[in-house]
């Protein structure tokens, strides 16, 4: 009889673990080719909130390579809501220590961050709101970005 190797129990339970997040109502992420997110590249999610009278978490996604060049990263966030008004802010995401050490979870050479950007939020109405990143660094491509994205949760006690 054959045995299963640790390594995938480990990717199973990994797997269920991380499927089993009750408090999400949307998440998702978007990959940059060659690891270069361009100043004109904006990036948009489309999220269905389905009552304005929850609250709720909204989180930055991003993961970089350990060769990304600043500790932080400068975003531009609209928000398009049902009505079609807009409203925009600016997020700084700390990524680093003053000291270079990096503040995200890391495996290897790639860091994970999952960074606050409005919490205890109730929307104004229920319907489709429109979320788009565009990276507000100095630079035309940023270098070591591999992903980034939006994650809206329920705000839970």
């Amino acid at each position: 009889m054959k045995t299963v190797s640790p390594l995938i129990w480990f990717v199973c339970i990994a797997g269920f673990m991380c499927s089993c997040d009750a408090n999400r109502l949307y998440e998702n992420n978007i990959s940059f080719n060659n690891e270069i997110w361009h100043k004109d590249s904006v990036i948009a999610f489309d999220v269905n909130i389905p009552s304005g009278q929850v609250a709720y978490n909204i989180f930055v996604n991003c993961r970089i390579n350990g060769q990304y060049n600043y500790s932080n990263l400068f975003l531009f966030i609209e928000t398009t809501l049902p009505d079609s008004s807009v409203k925009r802010d600016t997020l700084e995401c700390m990524l680093a220590k003053p000291s270079g050490e990096w503040l995200g979870s890391g495996f290897g050479n790639i860091w994970s961050y999952q960074i606050p950007y409005k919490g205890y939020v109730r929307f104004p109405e229920k319907g489709l709101y429109k979320f788009r990143l565009q990276q507000a660094m100095r630079e035309t491509e940023l270098k070591h970005i591999l992903d980034a994205g939006i994650r809206v949760e329920e705000f839970r006690k």
